[in-house]
């Protein structure tokens, strides 16, 4: 075995194209096939949760639905080889079970890229599905994803855009400028620490930094928050656009009284227009938490991009025609419809045309869009903030989330 000569343990963008990240048994599956002759035949695939993540919180129960991301990086996966695609497009709402995309071609076209499909979908999709869950809990605030530090660099883009795809309204890092977004942060601490004092940092930042950064001030360094706030508005007076507490967990009490009490204070002295920024080892439960207590807006990371994988499989329902699938699978190929009102699914044998809603009556409308045929992309790919929007508008239309 040859060793590898790598500077960093990052397979390149090629090596996943040529299937090189792969579990071993799908090899293994091939070259049996083949030995049958059988490598070539005509198959369903599906891809469906077998379950979502639980709560963090009594009683655990597990999420009713996820966000959908990583298609677009599965279509040009698969973009070349002879296979056709059916999926829900990046950015849909999904449920246990339900078939989010549906793949038809030879099982050698793409037996051996399951690992990476999969990969695409269950990570990415997971960390959509937190951030939609965090930008819930926030009313409607403003969530920056701070926490490309938390994963592997050589995916942090990936994870930057799989948070905005499920709500977030932007991210630390610099190369989110490539999907259209101007990178968001304030200020760590060591800049204060290097600096010696908390208003020579703050002066110093303000002198810096171009007219367009807003001028937020971290506020917990040295001394209490509320002080720190206070000096902040004095030392830069109009131009402070809000404070930023990222206080310590040792520290923190009663954090909803120390925001209403920051919030106090900073209005007392004609600084209302000041936001509160909140940061530091916040989930759903504590963002709703702060955002009722009058927080303006939060900075998650750990939550975000460590969110727990979603559960996908892929499974053959059909060979050559004929349905057939493994226990605990429906077997046959399947088409997916959606109530364009209530934005409830429906299964249903391939053909069988559009049932009725269940729920309210309504003629279901085709939920797949078919993005391969024979290898070549039938679609336009979406920018990222089109696949936001139509994040937020179905959580706005289930009444999720507030206009």
């Amino acid at each position: 075995m040859i060793a590898l000569q790598r500077d960093f343990y990052v397979v390149t963008e090629e090596e996943i194209k040529e299937g090189k990240v792969v579990d071993v048994y799908f090899l293994r599956t091939l070259e049996t096939m083949r030995r049958l002759g059988i490598s070539r035949k005509r198959v369903v695939a599906e891809i469906a949760a077998r379950s979502l993540p639980k709560s963090r919180i009594p009683p655990y129960e597990r999420w009713k639905w996820g966000v959908l991301a990583g298609v677009e990086e599965v279509v040009k996966l698969l973009e070349g080889r002879e296979v056709d695609v059916y999926s829900l497009p990046d950015g849909s709402l999904f449920h246990p079970k339900i078939p989010v995309m549906r793949i038809e071609g030879p099982y050698e076209e793409f037996g051996a890229l399951e690992t990476s499909i999969l990969g695409f979908l269950c990570s990415l999709s997971g960390v959509a599905s937190t951030a939609a869950h965090v930008k819930i809990a926030a009313k409607g605030k403003p969530v920056i994803n701070f926490g490309i530090r938390r994963n592997h660099p050589a995916i942090s883009l990936a994870i930057e855009r799989a948070s905005i795809i499920g709500g977030c309204d932007g991210s630390s890092g610099i190369l989110i400028e490539e999907l259209g977004f101007k990178p968001l942060g304030t200020m760590p601490h060591a800049l204060m620490i290097v600096a010696g004092d908390q208003v020579t940092a703050w002066k110093a930042f303000d002198e810096a930094m171009p007219e367009e950064v807003p001028r937020i001030a971290l506020v917990d360094t040295f001394y209490d928050e509320k002080t720190e706030a206070i000096m902040a508005a004095q030392a830069l007076g109009e131009k402070l656009a809000g404070v930023r507490l990222d206080t310590p967990g040792s520290r923190r009490g009663n954090m909803e009284e120390i925001i209403r009490e920051v919030r106090w204070e900073l209005d007392l002295r004609g600084y209302k227009n000041v936001k509160i920024f909140l940061s530091g080892g916040l989930d759903e439960y504590s963002v709703e938490r702060y955002a009722e207590a009058g927080a303006d807006a939060f900075g998650v990371g750990t939550r975000i991009t460590g969110a727990s994988p979603i559960d996908f499989g892929l499974d053959v329902v059909e060979v050559e025609g004929k349905p057939i699938a493994k226990r605990g699978i429906r077997s046959g190929s399947k088409d997916l419809y959606r109530c364009p009102k209530c934005l409830s699914y429906a299964v249903v044998p391939k053909g069988s045309g559009a049932p009725s809603c269940r729920k309210c009556g309504t003629e279901m409308k085709a939920a797949y869009v078919k993005m391969l045929e024979n290898g070549r992309i039938l679609i336009s790919f979406e920018s990222v903030s089109r696949i936001r929007e139509r994040t937020l508008s179905q959580l706005r239309k289930l009444g999720l989330l507030k206009s």
